[in-house]
C-alpha cells in the first residue's frame, strides 16, 4: 500500500511517498521557485540518493508531472508505474468551520476549500491547485484533505472568538482557527504513548517552533486555546512574523502611508526575528551565533522571542490544569537546545528543572529533556505532518 503525500503552495510542492506496511519514506522531496525563471526539483531517497535539476515548468499540473517521473523512473526511482499509488493526501490549510475532520475529496469539499480562499489567501488556491492537478494527472486515485486548523476546533466560543462586535464573526467568520494542527495532533498521539498513557487522558503544552512558531494547550487530549489565530499571524514571535502586537500599531502603520498590503508584508516577512535581530536573517541558528558572538541586537531578538513563549506556558498552565508535559517540536523545538534551554529556566516558576547535559545532546529525537526532581516533565517530541497526513488518507481513502 502506497501513498503519495503532497504540500502544494504557491511557489513549491513538496511530496513524500511512503510504503504503509511499515510507514517507510520510499522518497521525497520538492519542487521550488515555482512560477520563476528557474523552477528546481529536489528529490531524495532515505539511501542518501539526491537528484536535482532546474525544470521549467508552468503550473502545477507540470510539476506533479516532473515529480511523477522521477519516483517512476527506471534507474532512480522507487515504483515501476504510478498505479502503485493507491490513494493521495493533502496538507491543507483551512477548512473554515466546516470541516473538522480529515475529508475524502469530492465536489463539495473543493467548494469548501473555495469558500475559504479569503481566510487563507496565499495557501487555499494553491492547496486546491494541488489536489486538482492530482486528479488531472492520475485520475481515479483517492484525494483526501487535510486541514491545518482541524485539532483546533474543539475549542470553545469563549477561547476562539474575537472581543469586536459579533457580526463580524456571524457574516465573515473572523475569529481564532489556529494552524499547524496537524503537527499539534501528531505530537500529542506521540506523547500520549510515549507516557504511556491514552490520547484522551492527556494534558499537554505542545510547542511547535520553527519558522514559523505556534503552540496548543491540551486537555483531555484536546485542544482549549492555541496561539495562531484567524491568520497565523497571531500569536509567537516567528522567524519572519511579528505575533500578537497592538491592532493600532497596524492602524498607525498605515497613517504614516503604508498600504495594507505593505502592512502584510512587514508584519509578516520582515518581523519577528528577522525584523527585530539587526542582521537581516530569520535563521535561529544565525541569531544564535550573532547572540553568542556578542551581538546585542540578536540577543534582544532572543529574549523577546523566549519571553513570549514562557509567558504563554504561563497561561496555558493556568488553563490546562494538571499538565503531565510540556512539549517541544519543530525546527528550533527540536534541534535548538539554546532556545529550551532559556525557556525551561524562563518557566521555573511552574516548578520546571531542566537537565542541562540532556537538553544539550538532544537533536531530532525523542527524549525527556528535564530533570527527575521536575514538576512538569519537558520532552523534545519530532513531529511527522506527512506522516500524520498519509494516515488520515489510508483511513479514508483504502479499503
Amino acid at each position: 500500500m502506497k501513498i503519495l503525500v503532497i504540500n502544494a503552495g504557491s511557489s513549491s510542492m513538496k511530496f513524500t511517498l511512503f510504503s504503509m506496511e511499515n510507514e517507510e519514506v520510499l522518497a521525497k522531496g520538492v519542487f521550488e521557485r515555482l512560477g520563476t525563471d528557474a523552477p528546481n526539483l529536489v528529490y531524495k531517497r532515505p539511501d542518501g540518493f539526491k537528484f536535482e535539476k532546474v525544470i521549467p515548468v508552468a503550473d502545477q499540473v507540470e510539476a506533479l508531472r516532473e515529480i511523477c517521473a522521477r519516483l517512476t523512473d527506471p534507474e532512480i526511482g522507487v515504483i515501476r508505474d504510478l498505479s502503485e499509488i493507491n490513494a493521495i493526501g493533502h496538507r491543507v490549510l483551512h477548512g473554515g468551520e466546516k470541516i473538522t475532520a480529515p475529508m475524502l475529496v469530492d465536489e463539495n469539499v473543493k467548494a469548501i476549500i473555495r469558500e475559504c480562499f479569503p481566510l487563507g489567501p496565499l495557501h487555499n488556491p494553491a492547496n486546491l491547485a494541488g489536489i486538482e492537478a492530482c486528479e488531472k494527472f492520475m485520475p481515479g486515485v483517492p484525494n483526501v484533505a487535510v486541514f491545518d486548523t482541524q485539532f483546533h476546533q474543539t475549542m470553545a466560543p469563549e477561547a476562539y472568538l474575537y472581543a469586536i462586535p459579533y457580526e463580524y464573526y456571524e457574516k465573515y467568520g473572523i475569529r481564532k482557527y489556529g494552524f499547524h494542527g496537524t503537527s499539534h495532533h501528531y505530537v500529542t498521539m506521540a506523547t500520549a504513548q510515549f507516557l504511556g498513557k491514552k490520547m484522551e487522558e492527556v494534558n499537554l503544552i505542545t510547542c511547535h517552533l520553527g519558522n514559523g512558531c505556534s503552540m496548543a494547550a491540551i486537555r483531555d487530549g484536546k485542544v482549549v486555546d492555541t496561539t495562531m489565530g484567524l491568520t497565523p499571524l497571531e500569536g509567537l514571535m516567528m522567524g519572519g512574523r511579528s505575533g500578537d502586537m497592538d491592532p493600532a500599531a497596524v492602524i498607525r502603520m498605515i497613517e504614516l502611508g503604508k498600504t495594507p498590503k505593505e502592512v502584510d508584508t512587514i508584519l509578516n516577512k520582515k518581523s519577528g526575528l528577522y525584523g527585530m535581530g539587526g542582521i537581516q536573517s530569520g535563521d535561529m541558528r544565525d541569531l544564535e551565533a550573532a547572540a553568542t558572538s556578542g551581538n546585542k541586537q540578536a540577543d534582544l531578538a532572543l529574549r523577546m522571542f523566549v519571553r513570549r513563549i514562557v509567558k504563554y506556558i504561563g497561561s496555558y498552565f493556568v488553563l490546562v490544569g494538571n499538565v503531565d508535559a510540556i512539549v517541544f517540536t519543530g525546527g528550533i523545538g527540536e534541534f535548538s537546545p539554546y532556545a529550551r534551554e532559556r525557556i525551561m529556566k524562563g518557566v521555573a516558576a511552574l516548578g520546571v528543572v531542566p537537565d542541562l547535559e540532556a537538553n544539550a545532546a538532544c537533536r531530532g529525537k525523542r527524549q525527556v529533556i528535564s530533570a527527575a526532581d521536575s514538576k512538569i516533565k519537558v520532552i523534545v517530541m519530532p513531529t511527522d505532518e506527512e506522516l500524520m497526513i498519509a494516515r488520515s488518507t489510508r483511513k479514508l481513502a483504502v479499503k
